[in-house]
Formats: C-alpha cells, sequence, structure tokens
C-alpha cells in the first residue's frame, strides 16, 4: 500500500517529512544508529537517512518492519503530529523556506541543525512567519484577484470546463459507499466523511465568514443546521470539506491557489451529487429526445438550478459534442459568475476580468426579470455582433437578492434544446454604447442638469480579499469557535480508540 495514499485517507494529510521526524525521533529514543536500525529491518543506513529527511516514501510493509524494530505502532509513526515541539519549529521552518515567497528572494535555505539553539530556531521561524503574513496581505488586492480569477477562467474553457480526475475521484467515493442511481442521499455522504475518518457535526453557530469548519485533531467537520430549501447545499458544503482532504489541499500560498483549490471542491461536489456516468447517460438520452432541459437535470438529481446548470457545462463539450455558455447575473445585471466556450460575447474590463461587469440588457439573462411567470425557464434569441446565440434563464432569489442563471448554445445548437422552438427574440449591439449603456441624446440634454442622483456604494468595493492564516475566515472567530467545541481530551481518546 502506497504511504502518501495512507496519509490522505487515514490523516488528512500528505506530509513525509513529519513521517520522517517520527521515525528520527523514535529511533533516537531506542539509542539506535541508522545503520543499526538499518541492519534489523534490511534497509541500508542511507535509505532510512532518505526516509527520515522526508526525501525517499517507504512501502508500508518497511513501515511495518520500521516500528516493530521501534517497539511502536504504525499508527505511531503515521500520526501527523511532529513528535515534539523543537520537531514543529523545524518542519515549519522547512515549509516555510520552501514556500514561494521565500524562493522569490533567491536566499540559501538555513538549515535547522542540531546544535542551532531553540531560541535563534523560534526566531527564525517568527520572521519568515511574518514575511508570509506581509506578502498574503500585498497580493490580496482586488486588481490581482481579477487577474488570477480571469486565469483559471481561461485554463478551464482551455478544457472545456471539465476536469475528468475529479469525475473518477468522485465515482469512486461514490462506488465506496454502495451508492449507485437517484439523488445522493445526505447519509451517503456521512458515510464517506467516516471512510476518511471524519464525523459531521451540524451547529448554530459556525463562525460567519465560513461554510463549514473541519477540525483535524478530533476529525469532525462542522456545518450548519440547514441551508438551500431541500438540503441540496448541505450536501455540497460537506462534499467541499471532504473534497479538501481527499485532494490533499493545505493552507493556500496565495490568491491563485485559493482559487483553484475552490474550483476543485466545488467541481467535486457537482461530481459527486451528479456523478459523470449516469448524468451523461441521462443527458445523451434527452439529446437523442432533442428535449434536453436544466430544470429536467436539476429534478432527475436533487440538486439547485444553478449546480445543474453548471454542472451541464462540465459534460456537454466533451461527452455531448456541444459548445456552450453559462452566466449568473444580478438584478443589477452585475456579472457574477460565467463561462463560455461557444463565443458569446461577454462583457469584460481592460484586464479580461468578468466579475462585475454589467451584461447587456437584450440578454436572456436579464430580459427573464421581466416576465411575470418566473416558475419555469425563459427562452430566448439574441443577436449579436458574433452570431444569434438561443439562451434558457431561470430566476431565483438569494441572500444578496434576484438573480438568474442562464445556459445557452449557438443558433445551429438550439435544436437539441426544448424551447428552441421560442419566438422570442432580441438584439444586442454590445459593446457598442449605443446599444443600452448609453441614454438617447435628446433624453440625456433633458435631464443632464436637471436631476441628481446619490450613487449607492457597493461596499465590496473597499472590503480586503482574502488574506490571513485562512482566507477570507476572521481568524479569532474560528478559533474560539474550535475552543468551544472541540471535545474534552477524555472523549476525544476514547473515540481514538474506538476508531
Amino acid at each position: 500500500m502506497n504511504v502518501r495514499r495512507f496519509f490522505r485517507y487515514a490523516a488528512g494529510v500528505s506530509d513525509l517529512a513529519v513521517l520522517g521526524h517520527r521515525i528520527r525521533h523514535y529511533r533516537g529514543r531506542a539509542g539506535l544508529t541508522l545503520d543499526g536500525l538499518g541492519d534489523l529491518v534490511g534497509l541500508a543506513g542511507s535509505q532510512l537517512s532518505l526516509m527520515e529527511n522526508g526525501k525517499r516514501e517507504p512501502r508500508l510493509s518497511q513501515l511495518q518492519a520500521i516500528a516493530a524494530a521501534l517497539d511502536v505502532t504504525t499508527t505511531d509513526l503515521l500520526s501527523e503530529e511532529p513528535p515534539t515541539e523543537r520537531s514543529r519549529m523545524e518542519l515549519e521552518l522547512q515549509r516555510l523556506q520552501e514556500g514561494t515567497v521565500y524562493s522569490r528572494l533567491g536566499l540559501p535555505h538555513v538549515r535547522a541543525s542540531k546544535t542551532m539553539p531553540d531560541e535563534v530556531l523560534r526566531s527564525l521561524v517568527g520572521l519568515q512567519r511574518e514575511l508570509d503574513r506581509r506578502s498574503r496581505e500585498a497580493i490580496a488586492t482586488p486588481e490581482q484577484a481579477r487577474r488570477d480569477s480571469t486565469a483559471i477562467r481561461l485554463q478551464m474553457q482551455q478544457a472545456d470546463n471539465a476536469m475528468p480526475e475529479l469525475d473518477a475521484l468522485a465515482e469512486e467515493q461514490l462506488a465506496a459507499v454502495g451508492h449507485e442511481r437517484g439523488a445522493l442521499t445526505h447519509r451517503a455522504v456521512a458515510d464517506m466523511a467516516t471512510r476518511i475518518g471524519f464525523e459531521l457535526v451540524y451547529v448554530t453557530d459556525l463562525p460567519h465568514s465560513t461554510r463549514s469548519v473541519t477540525d483535524l485533531e478530533h476529525g469532525r467537520i462542522y456545518l450548519p443546521p440547514a441551508s438551500i430549501p431541500g438540503g441540496h447545499g448541505l450536501r455540497s458544503m460537506a462534499l467541499q470539506a471532504i473534497a479538501h482532504r481527499l485532494l490533499g489541499h493545505s493552507e493556500p500560498t496565495s490568491y491563485r491557489e485559493f482559487l483553484q483549490q475552490r474550483l476543485e471542491i466545488n467541481y467535486f461536489a457537482a461530481a459527486t451529487l451528479m456523478p459523470r456516468t449516469a448524468s451523461v447517460e441521462y443527458l445523451r438520452r434527452a439529446k437523442q429526445e432533442r428535449n434536453i432541459a436544466v430544470e429536467d437535470f436539476r429534478d432527475a438529481f436533487g440538486v439547485t438550478h444553478e449546480s445543474a446548470a453548471m454542472r451541464f457545462t462540465n459534460l456537454a463539450t466533451v461527452d455531448l459534442g456541444l459548445q456552450v455558455h453559462f452566466l449568473r447575473v444580478g438584478d443589477d445585471g452585475a456579472l457574477m459568475r460565467a463561462y463560455e466556450n461557444d463565443g458569446l460575447p461577454l462583457p469584460m474590463d481592460a484586464s479580461g476580468a468578468i466579475e462585475g461587469q454589467v451584461v447587456c440588457r437584450h440578454f436572456a439573462a436579464r430580459t427573464a426579470f421581466d416576465r411575470a411567470s418566473r416558475t419555469t425557464e425563459f427562452y430566448q434569441y439574441t443577436d449579436t455582433p458574433v452570431g444569434t446565440f438561443w439562451c434558457s434563464s431561470q430566476t431565483g432569489t438569494g441572500t444578496d437578492g434576484e438573480f438568474s442563471i442562464t445556459v445557452g448554445v449557438p443558433f445551429d445548437t438550439a435544436k437539441w434544446f426544448r424551447g428552441s422552438s421560442t419566438q422570442r427574440r432580441d438584439q444586442s449591439r454590445c459593446p457598442d454604447k449605443t446599444c443600452c449603456s448609453q441614454p438617447a441624446p435628446e433624453i440625456a440634454d433633458r435631464w443632464r442638469t436637471s436631476a441628481w442622483a446619490s450613487a449607492r456604494m457597493h461596499q465590496h468595493t473597499l472590503a480586503p480579499l482574502p488574506s490571513g492564516t485562512f482566507p477570507g475566515v476572521d481568524d479569532a472567530e474560528l478559533y474560539d469557535f474550535l475552543e468551544r467545541h472541540a471535545p474534552d481530551e477524555a472523549d476525544a481518546d476514547s473515540a481514538r480508540m474506538g476508531a
């Protein structure tokens, strides 16, 4: 068995450096040299040295032999905790020096030798922590966020919005808990958590800046007691927390890495709720019947409309041969989220970022708000300077107000979708300002000097972007929460022995 894989599922981490420190600690306690231990387990001292320095991954059989020779258990060696406070500082210094912040300085690595005093080591760690913190604050700017978000959007566009390795991981997890068909149950999600050593705990006092909190020490994932009606969001939040552990995520070292992690956990959650094999089978049948509808796809797997729409874009090109686009737009016309590989002209700023840009008033994503009945999808063809697109939009209401979810395709592809027979048609000339963003001259002349409007301030304009220990999270509130909910040591020890 692969030790790194054991770490990922058993401890939620994958850190050979910690393993090496624990082997060295127990070897020292046993009074053995590298060669002495090597003679007992059939390995050269040089091989053991590589293991202790985190440079070589032992096989599980080798690890079992080492544990027996040192009179400890394999679990003792595989614990994620450094064996001593000194080891903890040495490992943190190593991690900080291997990070991008220190590497960019071009300075040599400082090795924590046995003769280095603890106070010197503590000082070096403290200095590099502060360097890392200041670097995080410097990069967490709106400009950097837009650049990173744009880069990831273009990356996914090149991949047709598909991440096949996460699709495979999701189906592997589903098979392990015996789920075959139909909507995924909360029980199945809880079983997935149990498989990797975690318990789902529902609480009413989660920190306001978190969606979930994972207690790695006690094997708990804290979630709110209720979410989107029907519990769809609750399953998704639990799956996202599980994905962090399955994918071996660690604290992000840049905003780009933070966004990439969010993309991966969201994708895994959607791929688990709407497995690729079953979803493609369902969608191919709908395509044959020329009756693809996001609302049907949504209901078939018991998820939200937005989840179904976004998941459809993961599968449409690779598995159905369809070029598509997706939009989430607020009732003020601001673009919150988007994807396209069909050529739909998206509004963007000079850097290529789309978030916060205003969508044309003639797009279905905007006109859908004007209809009286919003219980079903709204269909529309829109002529643009680069061609005609068919769109299906559904409106909804969230904590930030109303929004619309739109999935669309080029004109020639609309024949595969329900609603393609609609007679509703509009025209967009954007980015031409005379289309919808510039008033008629006679109206502007009438009101330019006869009116005054007080602009509403968007608070997020001035709010800092994610920075700190956990991006976007109030650290003090988080740690207070963990202190309140951590089981006492007797309960924790009993739980670990029972597991």
